[in-house]
């Protein structure tokens, strides 16, 4: 996988990574696996998908420790080597209407094993049960009592979903007075933008295999609840994007929300905020989970850590 053609637009950086013939016969096998999964497997929507996240393996050497207080809910995911004073929160993703802490467990693991930190995955309020307040509110929630515990090296990591979420809770904090700084964000295939302004999620070139525009269409009207959606703490592509810490955006070319990651990458590196925008050619929505299948997973997933080792090194 060799950058192509990279557009730099200052302070950002936007790389496209080509894939391999072969991993485009990956890429095709996957997508038909993902279709006869969604056809054939009997259960609620939310168990489901459970069941389609928690097949990423639990990286080797790592353990799992439930959180439950009265502000959070989540697991532990802890490297045995994991590095003292540094941590991740992670807001996992699933439309905002699906998902738990425990079926991304497997997959928070990867990224603490590659960056040796530990992470807080947590439960968050989801729709049509909670709004976008009551789940903004969880991931603050979460941010402080990870303070409170005696963190101040912090780093927030999403996708989807929870990509949008994180960037929502980036901004809200970057407006907090005295509150203490994150160090960097990493989202894959963020949502940011309910207004739904991106072409891409009506491109008929867009061949998502996992998400319609109809099926984010609902998952935002559950979430607002009739609400404004160019709320930014809904919409975070709307909100004030200048305070914020350096960030990795990687999304796949082939998915409804890349223009998602397109918009905020240039608005938020218009704002001064450092930005690095990687699109993978080819590939679909979150394909970072796949690890057994893609190596482009394994790879994306280097890079990510690689971006938070930095951040922390830095701090």
């Amino acid at each position: 996988m060799t950058p192509t053609n990279s557009l730099h637009l200052e302070p950002a950086r936007v790389t496209t990574l080509r894939i391999s013939p072969d991993e485009h016969l990956r890429e095709s096998a996957l997508r038909e696996h993902f279709a006869r999964f969604w056809a054939t497997i009997p259960g609620e929507p939310r168990a489901v998908y459970d069941a389609f996240i928690g097949a990423t393996p639990l990286a080797a050497d790592t353990s799992l420790r439930a959180v439950n207080t009265a502000t959070v809910n989540g697991w532990w995911v802890i490297p045995t080597d994991a590095l003292p004073g540094q941590i991740m929160l992670y807001l996992h993703g699933g439309g905002y209407v699906q998902g738990s802490a425990r079926a991304y467990r497997g997959f928070v693991s990867q990224i603490a094993q590659r960056t040796r930190t530990a992470a807080l995955v947590i439960d968050y309020p989801l729709a049509p049960e909670s709004t976008f307040i009551q789940a903004t509110d969880a991931a603050l929630a979460a941010w402080y009592w990870l303070i409170d515990q005696g963190y101040t090296r912090i780093a927030m990591v999403g996708d989807s979903a929870g990509g949008g979420l994180a960037l929502a809770t980036l901004a809200t904090l970057s407006k907090s007075a005295g509150a203490i700084a994150p160090l960097a964000g990493v989202v894959f295939s963020p949502w940011v933008d309910l207004t739904f302004s991106g072409a891409s999620m009506t491109d008929p070139n867009v061949n998502d295999p996992l998400i319609g525009y109809a099926y984010l269409q609902q998952c935002a009207r559950q979430y607002l609840a009739g609400a404004d959606p160019a709320d930014p703490r809904a919409s975070p592509l709307l909100a004030a994007l200048d305070s914020l810490p350096p960030l990795l955006i990687q999304a796949g070319s082939d998915e409804r929300l890349l223009d998602d990651s397109r918009q905020f990458a240039a608005r938020a590196s218009q704002a001064g905020t450092q930005v690095e925008l990687e699109i993978w050619e080819g590939l679909h929505h979150v394909f970072q989970l796949d690890l057994a299948h893609l190596h482009s997973s394994a790879t994306a997933l280097d890079r990510a850590g690689s971006f938070l080792c930095r951040a922390f090194d830095a701090a």
